[in-house]
């Protein structure tokens, strides 16, 4: 069962996704903020990170980016949610080294695609 990080503050957003996920198969860890997303990381080495752009403490920007800058963890793949849907944020997700961006309200048969590509399912 791939084990997968939802970084996410929002509690509707985290228990409607979450639970979502765990019927498809997934074994779901949370972070509410960047810097428990970067911890959690490095602790549960999950197989996946779903990143919330805005979070507290630190955001998913920079969480992303002290992910991808830690040899043991930085191949961990992640899709960057967010509702901030503008022009160049999918590139700014891409810069800071998500490998995939997607926007909410999550279209959940995309998502899922996306994950089963990551993951090679």
């Amino acid at each position: 069962m791939p084990k997968l990080l939802l970084v996410e503050d929002n509690e509707m957003n985290r228990d409607m996704l979450s639970r979502r996920l765990q019927r498809k198969g997934f074994d779901v860890v949370f972070a509410l903020d960047g810097q428990a997303a970067v911890d959690l990381a490095d602790s549960e080495r999950p197989d996946l990170i779903l990143m919330d752009m805005s979070l507290p403490v630190m955001d998913g920007w920079e969480a992303t980016r002290q992910i991808k800058s830690k040899d043991d963890i930085k191949n961990i793949p992640i899709i960057a949610l967010t509702a901030h849907a503008m022009s160049g944020d999918r590139e700014k997700a891409l810069e800071a080294g998500c490998e995939e961006y997607d926007t909410k309200p999550v279209d959940f048969p995309r998502l899922i695609e996306k994950i089963r590509v990551l993951l090679k399912m």
